[in-house]
């Protein structure tokens, strides 16, 4: 039967689950907890970020934004599916108490087979390539929307492997995140691309991308013995500190900048409230990593520390910065702003 509550939970947080509890779950409770569909919310963020923006220049179509939002989601979902796949067969995963603190790694953990993961990621990309193949064939943007779904395929496939390999990850979170999934999502349902909506992207995309940045510090000395040269092993733990901080600021100055310019309305410094969380990024991002976990660390937490405080602001942050793009619609479609 299905398990709803399972399902609201994956949804928010990675559930940690025995085998014998997988073994009693509903088939769509074991492909979002096998998805990590938790993380998929910065997607559809993405996607609904190209929505608003396209219903406020007049040009929304409903079923392209939806066919675009499930085919992110799910071409989000097959990239972590792929990434258990390859880290699996490299090796990264065995006895990494890193990757079992934001997910179960259901191959490593017993859950699935070699071959039941890859049909789990067979059929999930399938779904999202028929939804990519769809918008080419039967919409009149299909030039651009191939260029965009080749885009999209690349980094689904090649992500893990090599881009993480040669600091090449972060910067590639931040080009899908913005202006690939929010651009693109833009043109597919307007039919015009628009730098300004590609520049605003960078207002959403950053918050993800330093996600990602704090995920990789923490695991800084266990990717370093892997080979796994991510930016902040390329960097150092004391420069990516810095520069996680530096990339959840700079959202900041884009959405002054995009007020100033009267592409957003003064209502969206709503986001600014936000910044009031910054004291405990400062906090936490002054110091080295503790060697051990802090006692005021909530139990179950360990060994994450940067980026949980980097997804914790960047959940506020999202929150505010939604509501400023609600409230913007809506004074644009009052005749208030224009």
């Amino acid at each position: 039967m299905p398990n709803f509550a399972m399902w609201g939970k994956a949804l928010t947080v990675m559930p940690r689950i025995s085998k014998q509890d997988w073994d009693g779950l509903d088939l769509i409770s074991r492909w979002l907890i096998a998805t990590r569909s938790a993380v998929i919310i910065m997607t559809f963020t993405s996607a609904a970020f190209a929505g608003v923006l396209a219903y406020k220049a007049d040009a929304f179509d409903g079923l392209l934004f939806g066919l675009v939002t499930v085919g992110l989601c799910l071409a989000h979902a097959t990239n972590n599916l792929i990434n258990d796949l390859t880290d699996h067969w490299k090796g990264v995963d065995k006895d990494n108490y890193f990757r079992t603190q934001y997910g179960p790694q259901t191959v490593e953990d017993g859950f699935l087979t070699v071959r039941q993961l890859m049909t789990y990621a067979g059929l999930t990309g399938l779904v999202a390539l028929g939804i990519g193949f769809y918008l080419v064939f039967m919409s009149t943007r299909g030039d651009v929307t191939l260029l965009l779904l080749a885009s999209g395929a690349f980094f689904v496939l090649f992500y893990t492997f090599p881009l993480k390999y040669i600091g090449l990850g972060e910067p590639a979170v931040l080009v899908v995140w913005g202006p690939l999934m929010v651009g693109g999502s833009y043109f597919v349902i307007t039919g015009t691309w628009s730098q300004e909506v590609a520049l605003a992207s960078l207002a959403y995309a950053l918050g993800p991308t330093a996600v990602l940045f704090g995920k990789h510090t923490d695991k800084l000395d266990f990717d370093k013995v892997k080979g796994i040269r991510t930016l902040p092993v390329l960097l150092g733990e004391n420069l990516s500190r810095k520069l996680t901080v530096g990339l959840l600021l700079a959202q900041y100055p884009v959405i002054g900048y995009l007020v100033y310019s009267g592409f957003f309305h003064p209502i969206m410094l709503v986001t600014f409230v936000s910044a009031f969380s910054l004291g405990r990024v400062f906090q936490v991002f002054s110091k080295p990593r503790p060697d051990e976990a802090p006692p005021e660390l909530r139990e179950g937490i360990w060994p994450l520390w940067f980026v949980g405080v980097a997804f914790w602001f960047t959940r506020r942050y999202s929150f505010f910065f939604l509501l400023g793009l609600v409230l913007d619609l809506g004074l644009s479609k009052s005749g208030l702003f224009s």
